[in-house]
């Protein structure tokens, strides 16, 4: 049985790459908001290590993961379907 693909966020966290919906920028208000809301609701995941956040990610399971690594970067991670190294 082979192991389930993940996909590195940064600083060897990882998320199941088949629970990921959508990879967002951070950068707008209305997406800070929902930040925030989530994790009042303890919805969130940390995976920044203290760094700025650059994308969100959203799971089937509606928790969101916060990473420093830009969506863009993911995005071509997830396409390559190789887990990436940690430095951007």
């Amino acid at each position: 049985m082979p192991a389930p693909a993940v996909l590195n966020v940064g600083f060897y966290n990882y998320v199941m790459t088949d629970k990921i919906v959508a990879l967002v920028s951070s950068e707008s208000a209305p997406m800070r908001r929902l930040i925030q809301n989530s994790r009042k609701a303890g919805a969130v995941i940390d995976a920044t290590q203290g760094r700025r956040t650059k994308c969100v990610i959203f799971t089937s399971d509606s928790t969101i993961v916060l990473s420093a690594i830009s969506q863009e970067t993911l995005a071509k991670r997830l396409n390559s379907g190789e887990p990436g190294d940690d430095v951007e």
